[in-house]
């Protein structure tokens, strides 16, 4: 019987093989889709069957040495699969952080006690706790790229604007341990007085929303909806017109570093990096400007902006290598690598 991999996505928008649907133009949004179409790629060759999970609740085959599952973060479905023997649980795989996501770092016990591994963005605990959870189990969880290299023509657009962007949409954090979510407001505010940042985003208008409901928010509206210009249908062709962005994971955590920083290396616009702590054991310090530096947000954008173009030209460059280098291979194959296990 030929086997098959069925993973089971975060969000219902990506059933029915939608998450490896490179043609819908929303689902792949900026090629976020490309690792998983990659894997199924590879799996096909293999003469592995790869599809999203609501396939095999449907299936009438029932074979747990045959079906591997695998769960991007989602905890309705892993018991009823185990139960009625539809597969083998393989791998549970936790993208967001514990200010997202308290529930599934709650249930990292029951996880490690069913699942073969567990990724996680960093196995020693930190953000997290690590009482009754099979340590054994964890592994590192490196953020799925789509891409290895830079992406022309966004990278090579030399006319860009001596300010920061940002791209975020607006969100109101449901812990409020190590998260990032206010200092991004607190900085975009203080940088709009001095009308060097552009916000853009879903929800920053929207004052009757739950995201809207805090005092970060609230205190800082008006310079939010001063700077704010909307959605984009694209991340990279937002980047592209910028040389600076403020790149700000959602929390504190060792490990945790996500696609924002890789978004703004492939369109050639300087990080301005906050969250990982351990941020320079997995991306080069030299591509990114580390925020921890400055007192001030004001004090960073006077350093910003008095750097000389060989800098900045540097600091892309430098970015264009480690895209292309051994390390950040890791990232680029995690998918892969996590099916193969």
């Amino acid at each position: 019987m030929p086997q098959t991999i069925y993973i089971d996505p975060s969000y219902r928008m990506f059933d029915a093989d939608g998450l490896f649907d490179l043609s819908n133009p929303v689902l792949n949004r900026d090629g976020q889709l490309l690792p998983f179409h990659r894997l199924r790629e590879q799996m096909t060759h293999q003469g592995i069957s790869v599809h999203t999970a609501d396939y095999l609740f449907k299936s009438v085959e029932q074979s747990t040495q045959q079906n591997r599952y695998y769960s991007l973060g989602l905890l309705e479905h892993y018991e009823q699969v185990s139960q009625k023997g539809l597969a083998h649980l393989s791998a549970f795989v936790i993208m967001e952080p514990p200010v997202v996501a308290p529930l599934l770092y709650a249930a990292l016990p029951k996880l490690t006690a069913v699942f073969d591994r567990v990724y996680v963005h960093n196995t020693t605990g930190d953000g997290y706790s690590l009482e009754g959870v099979d340590a054994s189990k964890l592994h590192k969880l490196y953020w799925p790229i789509p891409h290895n290299d830079v992406i022309e023509p966004y990278w090579g657009n030399q006319k860009r604007m001596k300010r920061v962007v940002v791209i975020n949409g607006s969100h109101n954090p449901r812990a409020r341990t190590r998260e990032l979510y206010s200092t991004r407001i607190w900085a975009m505010a203080e940088l709009s007085k001095l009308n060097v940042v552009d916000l853009y985003g879903m929800g920053w208008e929207k004052w009757w929303t739950r995201s809207a409901l805090w005092w970060p928010y609230w205190r800082n509206r008006n310079a939010l909806m001063r700077i704010f210009k909307g959605k984009c249908a694209s991340k990279f062709e937002v980047l592209q017109n910028y040389q600076f962005c403020l790149c700000f994971e959602n929390m504190w955590m060792d490990g945790y570093i996500t696609e924002k920083i890789f978004d703004c290396l492939y369109a050639g616009t300087i990080p301005l990096y906050m969250g990982a702590p351990d941020i320079s054991k997995y991306i080069p310090s030299e591509v990114f400007v580390d925020c921890r530096q400055y007192a001030t947000w004001t004090e960073m954008w006077t350093d910003i902006a008095a750097m000389p173009p060989e800098k900045i030209e540097a600091m892309r460059q430098a970015g264009r290598a480690f895209l292309q280098s051994n390390p950040a291979t890791k990232f680029y194959n995690s998918i892969e690598d996590i099916c193969e296990h």
